[in-house]
């Protein structure tokens, strides 16, 4: 048996290599594919959108089209999702969430959706990067409360969002296990003369250039040694593959608000 799977934001850099993992999974069947109205994409061939050839299912604009999928998949923009969101609801259609950069008060109205729908927020769905994020629980842990911790991200020059969605995922996991809160200990920018850091304090820096996919390091630094712990992708397909494992895990899903730790069993 296959899960019915459709694509919001299918014309992005994202979209197009989804497109191309849900078509060859073996248990995924791609049932659609939604743009703007406004999209120079509007009613292509998905495959072509992808540069796979021709697959005979043409983009749409409606989320009426993909009203048969059984999970969709967003990776759009803030507005958008949170609009897509409500048309799930209103029809029980579970829906998987890459876009980045939702504030506090975005997450809240996401994890409340939870309650009429299976949803799931993955601010990176590569498995190796929420690997990352159970190593830094266990750091944290273990040597967190004496060491200084930085976090370094880089993307390529088209992303809009800084720092990245998995970086403030590292940073928030990072607090949580030490009982901080983030939104206070957060350094986003150093300048001139400042004073001595504060150990609380956990930084953030950020590098936007070229076609970087995507690359994220935490340091753990104490005088005399520094652990630090990196995750570096080489092919968004990495990110694509992992929201199809998301897809057919929340397929099988309760109503509930979940992320990849979920769906990897790391909880």
């Amino acid at each position: 048996m296959t899960t019915k799977v459709a694509i919001l934001g299918c014309n992005g850099r994202m979209g197009r290599n989804l497109i191309k993992a849900a078509v060859e999974h073996e248990q995924i069947e791609l049932v659609g594919g939604i743009v703007r109205e406004s999209s120079s994409f509007a009613d292509l061939d998905l495959g072509e959108l992808a540069g796979i050839g021709k697959i005979g299912l043409n983009t749409t604009t409606t989320l009426d089209s993909v009203e048969h999928a059984d999970v969709l998949i967003d990776f759009t923009s803030i507005e958008s999702t949170l609009e897509n969101i409500k048309w799930c609801q209103i029809r029980q259609k579970a829906l998987v969430i890459g876009t980045t950069g939702f504030s506090d008060e975005e997450v809240a109205i996401i994890d409340a959706a939870g309650t009429d729908m299976p949803i799931l927020l993955a601010p990176n769905t590569s498995v190796g990067v929420n690997l990352l994020f159970k190593l830094l629980e266990i750091t944290a842990k273990a040597i967190g409360d004496y060491t200084d911790i930085e976090i370094f991200e880089a993307h390529h020059r088209f992303k809009k969002d800084a720092p990245s969605g998995t970086a403030m995922k590292m940073g928030q996991v990072i607090a949580d296990t030490l009982g901080r809160d983030l939104a206070k200990c957060a350094v986003y920018g150093r300048e001139g003369i400042t004073e001595e850091r504060d150990p609380e304090t956990i930084g953030f820096a950020t590098v936007r250039a070229g076609d970087i996919v995507g690359e994220h390091t935490a340091f753990f630094a104490d005088l005399g040694e520094r652990l630090e712990i990196t995750h570096k992708a080489s092919s968004r397909m990495t990110f694509a593959l992992g929201a199809m494992r998301a897809a057919l895990w929340l397929a099988e899903a309760e109503n509930g608000y979940f992320d990849m730790q979920d769906v990897l069993g790391l909880k």
